[in-house]
């Protein structure tokens, strides 16, 4: 299986012991990089909480081979994806249907296996999560925001912002041209006034003058790479988000809090869009208190390795709970 690059660990160990008239299926994150991602102890405690045989892996998946990917993932008969950098957008044109969210922002997510897993269908929970994890941190309506990125999370992030009644948008981008493009994209969502910034305006604390919500989609954080940020130039109640969840705080985030400025990472998102792709998988409530728990107790993601489709199969069996 060259597509598909599980790597060890992503199991709920010890706690599989629930029986489950359901057929066990692999569920599972693709990505490059994937191997921080813990959707895995996430998703796997769900599974036991609702007491289901399922197995949720990560993938390791580059973008030039993300086509085959989804071809042994049909052949695997797997019960539900997710998507991260770089196959939000890349993965569009290959699947059978987009919901009306998936095609308002223009990426995808979460994928839900139809029909016996013969259709893909595309769906983005991240805006939605993304809204859930600021309810009572942070007033959408009327805000001033200025969003870092340009990728498929800055497309999720930015429809949830506009939709919500944000009053501007500000989008400061390594890439003028892919900026544009987001902008253009959001433009249709409506009259909201959006402007477009270089990173290094962030340094120098334009942009940040009026802002009230700041939200880094980039992976600077994760790749430890700077974001230089002059946090201070900014109003004393402005929120500072990072998407990215990782043990310490990110250099974004720690830099806005020696500004004494609020900030948020990206492990409540992760917890809500996860649980939203949850129940479009199985049409169960997700168990949120179960999947927080396990997000606590994770640490970050072991080493991906190589895996033949056999070897996937394999995995699943070894580790499913007999059935009652």
């Amino acid at each position: 299986m060259r597509g598909l690059r599980p790597s060890r660990g992503s199991s709920a160990r010890g706690e599989r012991g629930v029986a489950s008239r359901e057929r066990a299926r692999i569920f599972g994150v693709l990505g490059d990089p994937v191997d921080h991602s813990l959707s895995p102890a996430m998703q796997n405690a769900a599974f036991v909480a609702t007491q289901l045989p399922h197995l949720y892996l990560r993938f390791r998946v580059p973008a030039r081979a993300l086509r085959g990917a989804l071809g042994e993932a049909r052949q695997l008969a797997m019960g539900g994806l997710n998507l991260t950098l770089p196959l939000k957008e890349a993965v569009l044109p290959l699947l059978d249907a987009l919901t009306p969210e998936a095609e308002r922002i223009g990426a995808v997510n979460t994928v839900v296996f139809a029909e016996g897993g013969k259709r893909l269908h595309g769906d983005n929970t991240d805006g939605r999560g993304f809204l859930a994890a600021l309810r009572g941190r942070a007033t959408i309506r009327g805000t001033h925001a200025v969003l870092i990125g340009a990728g498929g999370a800055a497309r999720a992030v930015g429809t949830a912002l506009l939709t919500a009644g944000s009053a501007s948008l500000t989008i400061a981008n390594r890439t003028l041209a892919r900026a544009e493009r987001l902008a253009e994209h959001l433009t249709r969502l409506g009259p909201t006034p959006i402007t477009l910034a270089p990173l290094e305006a962030l340094a120098q604390g334009r942009t940040l003058e009026r802002a009230s919500l700041v939200v880094n989609t980039t992976p600077l954080g994760l790749l430890g790479a700077p974001l230089r940020l002059r946090a201070e130039a900014s109003p004393r109640a402005c929120l500072f988000v990072d998407l990215v969840y990782a043990a310490e705080p990110t250099p974004f985030l720690a830099r806005a809090a020696r500004a004494g400025r609020s900030t948020l990472d990206g492990t409540s998102l992760l917890l809500q869009q996860g649980a939203l792709a949850f129940e479009l998988w199985t049409r169960r409530r997700a168990p949120r208190a179960a999947m927080a728990r396990a997000l606590r107790a994770a640490g970050l993601g072991a080493h991906a390795t190589p895996l033949t489709r056999r070897g996937a199969a394999a995995t699943v069996s070894s580790r499913r709970p007999p059935r009652s």
